[in-house]
């Protein structure tokens, strides 16, 4: 079967769904806008209105949506996107719902950024299970290239395909086709860096470095984005980095790296007690002060003294992750050993280095994907330095070292976990 998307129903209208609902009326389509009451609905109109690039564009979108209070009218839609809180219990309930009354030959997604489908959809009819995906945005939707699509075994190719296609032709978007494990790719690497970043700072923060020593070494000179580490945990918020690490704990498999990092340091659980959860609270690791004549300061939190204080100037120093002195040490703490956990999730997360490196460059802003990086550094160095250090080398630089090749990229070409050389898919 062929499956073209021409119609979108969308079921929630936060901050994703009302996104996905503007992205989809902006590219010409119908759009369903569907919340539980008329008040909750009238939000969300304003939320899909308010991502219009200019007026010309909102009197546009305005003309393709219906908001409504009723599932009823989604057996017309072709695509039909679950976009509500991130609850197993209502989503498996809404989605039971949703199946009786679709049409046949319709796509189902369910926008989760952690949830495994297969325990979303598991005693679900076999219909449905054919027939869905997940389809993982990331927000704000209109500005990240970023969408993971993720099936479950029972998915069909044409489900994949019909998404891929819209999103990718239609919405714009750079797709990234990931496995049917915990937070996917981007997040699942992404928080793992965050997460353990928190535990692996703290010794240097003990040395006599502050929160924006450390961001300005991971951002420019690294590679990362401007916000660093602190400031990135300061825009998500500590109480979603809460959530995504009390998901991880149950989902992740035993004996992964990423375990030892699910819980907040003590410093940090000190924070989220508090209340003092990054922007949204008007503080975290760092704040903005108005000041009497009208000015603003920045200030920095000193989490082991527990005080806040003015924000320091600081010069981002030259960083090489493979030296052996105090920026390059940091940053191989704070970086380095999340290249090597990506390194080994090959084929668990995804079946290629490819998606890989394009989840987290269109869905954290890195310069470079892990493998990329690692290119940068030189694998035959990294391998000589885990060797030295007695540690076993992670499944891609194993399978790098075998095969006798230089890098990951070579060209137009990438290296399989087949030890082969296979052309890189177009973007």
């Amino acid at each position: 079967m062929t499956r073209k998307i021409d119609s979108v129903a969308v079921i929630g209208g936060g901050t994703m769904g009302s996104g996905i609902a503007a992205a989809s009326a902006a590219a010409g389509h119908p759009v369903l806008l569907i919340e539980t009451d008329e008040a909750a609905a009238a939000k969300a109109r304003d939320r899909v209105l308010a991502a219009a690039t200019d007026d010309a564009e909102r009197h546009a979108i305005n003309n393709r949506l219906t908001v409504a209070t009723s599932l009823d009218g989604i057996g017309a839609y072709d695509w039909i996107c679950e976009a509500i809180i991130e609850d197993l219990a209502a989503k498996r309930d809404l989605l039971s719902r949703v199946e009786a009354l679709r049409k046949d030959g319709s796509v189902v997604s369910t926008n989760t950024s952690g949830i495994p489908l297969s325990t979303i959809t598991a005693a679900l009819p076999q219909r449905l299970r054919r027939d869905i995906a997940v389809t993982h945005f990331f927000n704000p939707v209109r500005v990240m290239r970023l969408l993971e699509i993720v099936p479950d075994s029972d998915t069909s190719a044409d489900t994949v395909t019909a998404l891929a296609d819209f999103g990718r032709h239609t919405l714009g978007k750079g797709i990234v086709h990931a496995k049917d494990t915990v937070n996917f790719i981007a997040n699942r690497i992404g928080c793992f860096w965050m997460l353990a970043g928190l535990h692996k700072s703290l010794p240097y923060l003990e040395q006599g470095l502050g929160v924006e020593d450390i961001d300005a070494i991971l951002s420019a000179p690294v590679g990362l984005p401007n916000t660093g580490l602190f400031g990135l945990i300061d825009l998500i918020g500590l109480d979603v980095m809460n959530y995504v690490g009390a998901n991880l704990a149950k989902n992740l498999p035993a004996g992964d790296a990423g375990l030892a990092f699910t819980a907040f340091p003590a410093e940090v659980q000190a924070l989220l007690d508090s209340r003092q959860l990054g922007r949204k609270t008007g503080g975290g690791f760092y704040r903005v002060v108005k000041q009497a004549d009208g000015g603003k300061t920045k200030e920095a939190f000193d989490l082991l003294g527990r005080e806040w204080r003015a924000l320091r100037p600081v010069t981002p120093p030259q960083v090489d992750l493979l030296a052996d002195d105090g920026a390059g040490r940091l940053a191989w703490e704070l970086l380095g050993e999340t290249l090597l956990y990506a390194a080994d999730l090959v084929p668990q997360i995804a079946d290629d280095i490819v998606n890989i490196d394009r989840a987290l460059r269109w869905g954290f802003a890195w310069r470079r994907g892990p493998f990329e990086f690692l290119d940068d550094l030189g694998p035959h160095k990294v391998i000589a330095r885990l060797k030295a250090q007695g540690r076993p080398l992670p499944a891609m630089l194993a399978v790098l070292e075998r095969a006798g090749a230089d890098s990951f990229y070579a060209g137009d070409a990438f290296l399989g976990r087949d030890g082969g050389w296979h052309a890189i898919p177009t973007e």
